[in-house]
């Protein structure tokens, strides 16, 4: 298989609307699959959206062992959706500073839903229902946005909550 170039902000694809996956169990859904999770593990990222590899389809994957972007966070189970949904199993918000595969070295601090379900499919067409919370309910959350064109930036508490990894750090924020 293959890692894909990553879509940076600005790349116009990034701000498109995701169609859904009609056909399930195909060779061409899973090598896109497969070469999400090659990129995602490439660039040490969190999670991927395929829009974010230029595929304005419906499929996102996901998963945190142990990631030197992310060292303080619980771990969250390696998934493939296909054709996500979610829902808000509470007002309590969480926030987390974000970063982005497409936003390369930079964060910024979002609010989101602390608990959520969420819903979908595998790549053979399987159902997948699991309840989340924190940085498990974020990276979802996130994944699912770029699916609707929506980057993180655009969700920022205060823009002057978000810079470079590296000012934050030496800020200590």
């Amino acid at each position: 298989m293959a890692i894909r170039p990553i879509l940076r902000i600005g790349d116009p694809r990034l701000r498109e609307i995701s169609q859904p996956v009609e056909v399930f169990d195909t060779p061409e859904l899973h090598e896109l699959v497969e070469d999400m999770f090659e990129t995602m593990e490439a660039a040490d990222g969190a999670g991927l959206a395929a829009p974010q590899i230029g595929v304005p389809r419906r499929v996102m994957i996901f998963g945190v062992e142990h990631n030197s972007r992310y060292p303080d966070v619980d771990t969250v189970p390696t998934t493939v959706l296909v054709n996500p949904e979610f829902t808000v199993l509470g007002e309590e918000a969480e926030g987390f500073w974000e970063g982005c595969l497409s936003v390369p070295g930079m964060r910024g601090y979002v609010e989101r839903p602390g608990r959520i379900r969420y819903r979908g499919f595998d790549a053979f067409g399987n159902p997948v229902e699991r309840d989340a919370d924190g940085f498990h309910a974020t990276v979802f959350q996130h994944e699912y946005d770029h699916l609707d064109g929506i980057l993180y930036t655009d969700r920022l508490v205060d823009p002057k909550m978000f810079g470079f990894v590296e000012e934050l750090a030496a800020a200590e924020r």
